[in-house]
């Protein structure tokens, strides 16, 4: 299958200074793609370069396996940094002026703001909306064409914990809808809960991609609770599979050498005396595979 967005040597440079350098990429259909990659990695560059904002200096993209993203324009739907409306309109009028822009049917207007939850609160000034608001509103305007993949720009960034969480769920459930959608965030757990895909940038390269399940994998530790902590820890030591053990935040982390079933050590557990009371299979977060490999490369 043609991938939706496939990014070959892409590179863009300001004088002696590299922001995207050599990069190559591709987001398949229905793929949740997360660029991931600190403040300056170059994640807005890239995204700037593929939605026709900014030229690069040499590289390709391509969207739906053709070289002309203007041929897609209304398959492509975008929130590049900060959108801009006209303070004293309405929200609903704002996206009148979006729709004639990008030629679109003025009845997606109530669609798209009921979409978003925003309906209630179409007819206030853009200037009275909290952020989280002003955000949904944005992406109300990025669905007007009813696209087929969406391009979000940190589309949480300095939301509260109840904005983030609204964002969160909007774009899941537009994604379960079968569209494909490209984030760029430095927030990891975010895109942890969000994303299917993900590629890591630094300084402008790209350091890994692949899918966020392959990169989650079990590291063979459980955290166990049980009455008798000393007693935990020496029968572990018996597991034909043990490798370490320490006592952290009041339970046992244990490590085996190899892939252990959590059903079958707590089996071993109770046939040794141990009732454990919480027995929790540890796997690596985006965040900790996130600074591993950023601080390797």
């Amino acid at each position: 299958m043609t991938p939706v967005l496939e990014i070959k040597n892409l590179t863009k440079a300001y004088g002696n200074f590299i922001a995207v350098d050599n990069l190559s990429l591709s987001v398949e259909q229905g793929n949740v793609f997360g660029i991931l990659g600190p403040n300056g990695s170059g994640k807005t560059t890239t995204l700037g370069m593929v939605l026709d904002v900014l030229n690069s200096t040499s590289g390709s993209y391509s969207w739906f396996g053709e070289s002309q993203a203007s041929n897609h324009r209304k398959k492509i739907g975008a929130i590049l940094e900060h959108p801009i409306f006209y303070p004293e309109l309405s929200g609903y009028k704002n996206l009148e002026i979006t729709a004639l822009i990008k030629e679109v049917p003025l009845d997606r207007i109530e669609a798209v703001l009921k979409r978003v939850e925003l309906f209630g609160r179409k007819d206030s000034a853009f200037t009275t909306y909290s952020l989280g608001m002003k955000q949904r509103l944005s992406l109300a305007a990025a669905l007007l064409s009813d696209p087929e993949v969406l391009v979000l720009d940190e589309p949480t960034n300095g939301l509260d914990p109840e904005g983030i969480r609204q964002m969160r769920e909007l774009i899941l459930s537009i994604a379960a809808e079968g569209k494909t959608i490209i984030i760029s965030s430095h927030i990891l757990d975010e895109i942890q809960k969000m994303c299917t895909h993900f590629g890591i940038l630094k300084n402008g390269k790209l350091l890994m991609q692949g899918a966020i399940g392959d990169l989650l994998t079990s590291k063979n530790q459980f955290s166990i609770d049980a009455e008798n902590k000393k007693k935990l820890s020496k029968i572990l030591e018996l597991h034909p599979d043990f490798q370490s053990s320490e006592i952290k935040e009041e339970k046992v982390k244990v490590t085996f050498n190899k892939t252990v079933n959590g059903g079958l050590l707590n089996k071993f557990l109770f046939d040794n005396g141990i009732i454990a009371s919480q027995l929790v299979e540890v796997t690596s977060s985006l965040e900790d595979e996130f600074l591993e490999i950023v601080k390797n490369k």
